[in-house]
């Protein structure tokens, strides 16, 4: 069976004190209390039947949300938003969120706090400055990190572990990249022998 691919995609949700085209400017902090990737979907043109992957990671820094991803490219909407992403011809991000706190300002709101619901590839941002900044290249959904993990932990519990269970604690902890596979897998081996020797 061939393994599922997926494509790596990172970018700006949301740019801090940068009045979007209705007048709105997100504070910092303003999704602190949502910002669970699992439950922020990954949509195409805030269309909610048009799914395309999971969010897997957020974080704030002083220029505004920054978001990390993975497209599912067993979707064929999300194989066809990659080719469009990878050919220049759509670059934006916008969210979708409800409002709970927001002050008025000249010419909009500053949006306090907020739900967020959903990050959407699209066209053309409601906030101009929310751009994807990096799209991967198709990889297969587990890589040598997500084996490597799955055979520590079967050694450490004397149970097999379920890739995707793996996989989703890895996605969780924002775990760094991989290493190099011959270096992972050398790790591994040591890392079972220790278990297996005490």
């Amino acid at each position: 069976m061939t393994a599922a691919l997926i494509a790596d995609i990172e970018g700006y949700a949301a740019v801090f004190h940068a009045p979007d085209l209705n007048g709105d400017v997100i504070a910092p902090e303003a999704f602190a209390m949502s910002m669970r990737p699992a439950a922020v979907r990954m949509l195409y043109q805030h269309a909610v039947e048009a799914p395309i992957g999971r969010w897997t990671g957020f974080r704030q820094d002083a220029h505004g949300l920054f978001i990390r991803g993975e497209m599912l490219l067993a979707s064929p909407r999300a194989r066809e938003v990659h080719a469009l992403l990878q050919g220049g011809a759509i670059d934006g991000l916008s969210i979708g969120y409800q409002t709970r706190r927001a002050q008025k300002i000249k010419g909009g709101r500053r949006i306090v706090e907020a739900d967020l619901w959903e990050v959407s590839v699209v066209t053309f941002p409601m906030a101009p400055k929310a751009r994807i900044t990096r799209i991967g290249d198709p990889r297969p959904e587990y890589d040598a990190r997500d084996y490597a993990d799955a055979f520590t932990r079967s050694v450490r519990t004397g149970v097999p572990q379920p890739l995707e269970d793996v996989r989703a604690v890895t996605r969780a902890s924002g775990s760094p990249p991989p290493e190099p596979d011959a270096c992972l897998f050398a790790k591994t081996l040591t890392t079972a022998k220790t278990i297996l020797s005490v």
